[in-house]
């Protein structure tokens, strides 16, 4: 090994409490080409002590602390966090957990598509195909536009099944920009609720009313006639929907009553991470969750065929 190549690298004081990488020899030990042995280390530098005997302390996501000579780097740089595995969870999947939001749901599998149908749910995430990645199926619309009186698909925004479909003479279902499917740890939620109702001189616990509807997978709330929420749980994800504020009763803080007590139901069930779903318009929404952590991992697009493309005497319904 050249000599002069250890010390070249990007680390220093200014890393201590970030992720990096640092690669560094392994003394005593003999590498595959009859050099000095060399290993990676990836964690968090939790002390840098610079001079001549100087160390850099990493904490590794696992196992104790390692103490590591200055002299003995190769090299290193700070690296991103590794994403939560929330995040790692891929669009069709966080899709599938949105499901317990409605009890009542029907799913049909369609290759690697959904067809959602639900008797009694209006929302159009229960009355769509999840078109996420391509089915595998063949005939794939003309199955969706014979299944549904009024034929919507979810596709992933700009993806290649959102280009296919608009290809195919299919248009914005509505003027509502994109949904944007946002997550966040449920103790971090739960945290922030608190700490904005106390901000705010709120009370704590306002006398809000949870009806466990479906034992351990679906509840609603309610604050009197003012403000109701519903949410849904299933597999450690709990999910949030219709948080609703009556408008002679808003800026009280009520909406946060009612999620604080939808929090904790999800919480009781063993939940950890939280979602919801919002219109990427929706300013006043998006600024609350995002002070309560909640974070876009998606973003997704409702479309909808062209009447001619209609199976003849089909008549198309009004939004819902």
């Amino acid at each position: 090994m050249n000599t002069s190549e250890v010390g070249q690298h990007l680390l220093g004081p200014h890393v201590v409490g970030t992720r990096v990488v640092v690669r560094r020899v392994v003394r005593g030990e003999r590498g595959p080409s009859g050099g000095p042995a060399m290993t990676d280390l990836l964690g968090v530098c939790v002390r840098w002590e610079p001079g001549p005997h100087g160390v850099c302390v990493v904490r590794p996501e696992r196992g104790p602390e390692v103490s590591i000579a200055l002299a003995d780097i190769v090299s290193g740089k700070p690296v991103p966090e590794r994403a939560s595995v929330r995040d790692r969870v891929a669009p069709g999947e966080a899709q599938r957990h949105g499901f317990a939001l409605f009890p009542d749901l029907v799913t049909t599998p369609l290759g690697s598509w959904v067809l959602r149908d639900s008797p009694s749910a209006t929302a159009r995430r229960a009355h769509s195909v999840l078109a996420f990645g391509p089915s595998g199926v063949d005939d794939d619309v003309e199955r969706v536009l014979a299944h549904y009186e009024r034929p919507i698909a979810a596709v992933l925004s700009g993806s290649a099944e959102h280009e296919r479909l608009l290809g195919l003479g299919w248009g914005p279902e509505s003027n509502d920009g994109d949904t944007l499917f946002q997550v966040a740890g449920l103790a971090q939620v739960s945290r922030a609720l608190r700490k904005l109702r106390v901000r705010d001189g709120r009370p704590a616990g306002p006398d809000v009313v949870v009806e466990d509807a479906v034992p351990g997978s679906w509840a609603s709330a309610r604050l009197g006639d003012v403000a109701r929420g519903y949410a849904g749980f299933g597999d450690d994800w709990v999910g949030f929907g219709g948080i609703e504020v009556a408008a002679s009763a808003r800026r009280r803080g009520l909406g946060l009553a009612v999620m604080a007590a939808l929090v904790e139901w999800g919480a009781e069930l063993g939940a950890t991470t939280a979602y919801l779903q919002v219109l990427d318009g929706n300013g006043p929404a998006l600024g609350l969750y995002e002070k309560l952590g909640f974070r876009t991992h998606h973003r997704y697009c409702y479309l909808s065929p062209a009447p001619s493309s209609l199976p003849l005497g089909r008549v198309r319904g009004s939004g819902g």
